[in-house]
């Protein structure tokens, strides 16, 4: 143990002595392991350019990371005095600090909100893994630790393609819109760095026709096509030629955050009429509901065709917090939980796709009730199901072991996917798979002293949940 970080070699591990011994030589033989984030929301302008930087602490820590925004906006600290900045159109309230070193200052003054939560174990490993500052960010070394920190930022060994290299990061998958033209990744691709960057289809954009922002979606899609989207049939080519497109820079997989896991077939009258009233401006909760779940079973007819991997996100009320939104845009930490229902939503997806082994469906769940009663059994019985890790709230060490123990009796470990760090805060990646390996370690060897799997079992399930599943899962 470093006695100023307090941080122990066996964080994270059980108190038992005998679980804590097998655990810690699970981890040691897949701590060095090459990672595999094959789900994120990392700009890929910032590896696009060898001498990108992160800019200031601010910038890397602070100002991306939605869990830290939403927890002091908790506090009532205003996301402008941290340096968010305010949308455009946006009135009244305070000006945006700029000074950054002000920001980092009252970031550090609130840290103790922090305390056993993911984000301060994430940004004690970061600090101390990444950028080797062992001692705990407080109120009072805030201006050493930012000026420490901005000090590297300027290095070349603290670039963030030094870091890809250095944190052992095999592949990296972006999160793009449908009509993007991935400019970033094209840069990537041009300038000839080794490092693997592939983007990931999203066209949530255009098929939830109640999102405020769905008509400007379409009219880009319409843009990277060359042509106008008026007809069902026009959407569903269009989306087929960008996945073409996407697949031919790299992309293994779609993904789609949606609040229900509705599907349902509706007739072409039908879905043009739905079309045809949001184009207008008329289109009801129940249009965008049904619309979505129509095109949920198309995407998945796509995916069974051209072999990406869909992912389904389930279960987020986008947003909850409208003044936070209007102000400052999504992706702020305002997305709430609510409950979902998976055995009869995705049943016609199912009848459809369920057992048709070109498809590989990926479901995640802000809802942790349907993990036993309902994911777990679904992904043991149906062939192109799979389950994704712990989701956003739950992307936690007990977030961890609640699923461990509430998945794997029913559906195993083999119709898992190990794990994603989908996040936005590039420095996290590798301390966040760092927090699965130990939590996965840990978890296998309280199977094996209780006598449940054999101990020479445990170095294969540990390898296959830190690397195997997410390489397979993910065609990589």
């Amino acid at each position: 143990m470093n006695p100023e970080s307090g941080m122990s070699a066996d964080r994270y591990f059980a108190p038992d002595p005998a679980q804590r011994r097998v655990a810690r030589e699970l981890y040691d033989g897949i701590a060095t392991l090459p990672i595999i984030s094959p789900h994120g929301h990392v700009d890929p302008r910032l590896l696009a350019d060898p001498d990108a930087t992160f800019g200031t602490p601010t910038d890397l820590f602070v100002i991306p990371d939605h869990y830290v925004l939403r927890m002091l906006h908790s506090q009532g600290v205003p996301l402008e005095a941290i340096g968010v900045a305010v949308r455009d159109g946006a009135a009244g309230g305070p000006a945006t600090e700029t000074d950054h070193r002000r920001a980092w200052q009252l970031f550090a003054d609130n840290i103790r909100l922090f305390r056993g939560t993911p984000s301060g174990m994430w940004l004690a490993d970061a600090l101390r893994d990444v950028f080797g500052i062992d001692e705990p960010l407080t109120s009072g070394n805030a201006g050493s630790v930012y000026d420490e920190l901005a000090a590297k930022l300027a290095l070349p060994e603290f670039r963030p393609r030094a870091i890809f290299e250095r944190a052992r990061i095999e592949t990296l998958c972006t999160t793009d819109d449908a009509s993007d033209q991935l400019d970033g990744h094209r840069a990537i691709r041009a300038s000839g760095w080794s490092g693997d960057v592939r983007p990931t289809f999203r066209p949530d954009g255009v098929i939830n026709l109640a999102a405020p922002e769905w008509r400007g979606c379409l009219d880009a899609l319409s843009d990277a096509v060359g042509r106008e989207i008026t007809l069902t049939a026009a959407l569903i080519s269009a989306l087929e030629e960008r996945r073409t497109y996407f697949s031919r820079m790299g992309a293994v997989a779609t993904d789609h955050g949606i609040e229900s896991p509705y599907t349902g077939t509706l007739g072409e009258v039908e879905a043009d009429s739905i079309l045809a009233r949001a184009l207008r401006g008329e289109a009801t909760e129940e249009d965008a509901r049904l619309f979505a779940g129509h095109m949920l079973i198309e995407l998945a007819r796509m995916s069974a065709e051209d072999g990406l991997v869909m992912q389904l996100h389930v279960g987020s009320f986008r947003n909850h917090d409208r003044s936070v939104f209007e102000r400052f845009g999504p992706n702020m930490g305002a997305d709430i939980p609510v409950a979902a229902e998976f055995t009869r939503n995705l049943r016609p997806l199912l009848d459809r796709f369920g057992d048709d082994p070109r498809l590989t469906l990926i479901l995640f769940t802000l809802d942790e009730t349907a993990y036993a009663r309902e994911l777990a059994p679904l992904a043991g019985h149906y062939p192109a199901l799979r389950l994704g890790p712990p989701w956003w709230f739950y992307d936690s060490l007990n977030g961890m072991a609640r699923y461990f123990d509430q998945v794997m009796e029913t559906a195993g470990i083999y119709n898992t996917v190990g794990f994603n760090d989908d996040t936005r805060a590039f420095c996290s990646i590798p301390v966040r798979h760092d927090v699965w390996r130990r939590a996965s370690a840990n978890w296998i060897a309280g199977l094996i002293v209780r006598g449940i799997v054999p101990a020479p079992d445990g170095p294969s399930m540990a390898h296959e949940m830190a690397y195997g599943l997410a390489k397979r899962a993910y065609k990589l």
